[in-house]
């Protein structure tokens, strides 16, 4: 019997991704963002379980506008935390396994080496302390879960790094890019391939990492941007401290990715790589 794949967040970046890969798997997908299925009423959280025998959910909701959540902590709280714990308790009762997607910004960034999944969580902003609160949420509510944390995600879909700089490198010469946070960018297909991968393996629940592989600064990313698509466009490198957001971010905040990969033999390709795949496209 085919599997029943529910999908939350399926007009994000993860979600589109998941939606063009399902062509490809012999699952049966339901797709849902707020329109289809709003996860903060719980009501018809439960109602819409009953109607459909899932055997899986993938969590890829999130509110994810990370300087806006510090002014918009209730909006950024409700979909975070209340509705991770709803979905949670759904698929307790319905005996649905739950993948979630969170941050490395779950972090502070004060390492120089990368985080692994047991490393000490101390976000520093209203939408990391949320997502941590959220897997937390999560675990209290099934301890079975799957949760992977990613960072800096990317895809031809949704708002991200890559689109912002191909728009701001066709209208101007000249950009200052932040060079002090260092992280991996991540491609959102490789994260749904791993997902999928997650499903159609054996079940072992617990806190993983996905990213892609090897290091860079914003002012990397962005460089290999221009570079890749053949733009002339002056970059500066700049500190965090003279760019100012109304969140602060992590400086470091590289994921350790041996346990996804030994658990369920998923081979990760480095950042590049996968950034000139997204652009090609």
């Amino acid at each position: 019997m085919s599997k029943k794949i529910l999908v939350t967040g399926a007009n994000g970046q993860l979600g589109q991704e998941l939606q063009e890969l399902s062509k490809s798997y012999n699952y049966d997908f339901t797709f849902t963002d707020k329109n289809e299925l709003d996860i903060t009423d719980s009501k018809k959280v439960n109602r819409f379980f009953k109607q459909s025998e899932f055997d899986f959910c993938i969590n890829a909701a999130a509110y994810t506008k990370v300087d806006l959540a510090e002014t918009e902590s209730n909006a950024c709280r409700d979909l975070n935390i209340e509705a991770v714990a709803t979905l949670a308790e759904v698929c307790d009762v319905h005996d649905v396994k739950m993948i979630h997607i969170s941050t490395d910004f779950v972090f502070d960034g004060e390492r120089h080496t990368p985080y692994a999944e047991d490393d000490y969580a101390n976000p520093l902003s209203v939408y990391g302390k949320t997502k941590l609160e959220g897997e937390q949420a999560l675990l209290d509510e099934l301890e079975d879960a799957i949760i992977i944390r990613t960072s800096w995600l990317y895809s031809t879909y949704g708002k991200n790094f890559v689109k912002t700089m191909l728009e701001l490198g066709d209208k101007k010469k000249e950009l200052s890019i932040v060079s002090d946070q260092i992280g991996s960018p991540t491609y959102a297909k490789d994260l749904a391939k791993a997902i999928l991968k997650i499903i159609s393996s054996k079940w072992v629940d617990g806190i993983y990492h996905f990213s892609n592989e090897g290091l860079a600064s914003w002012y990397d990313f962005a460089h290999s941007i221009f570079e890749m698509t053949n733009k002339t466009v002056g970059i500066s490198p700049i500190k965090t401290v003279d760019y100012k957001t109304d969140a602060q971010r992590p400086l470091f905040s590289l994921l350790d990715k041996s346990k996804i990969k030994k658990v369920y033999n998923i081979q990760i390709r480095h950042w590049r790589d996968a950034l000139k795949e997204m652009l090609d496209k």
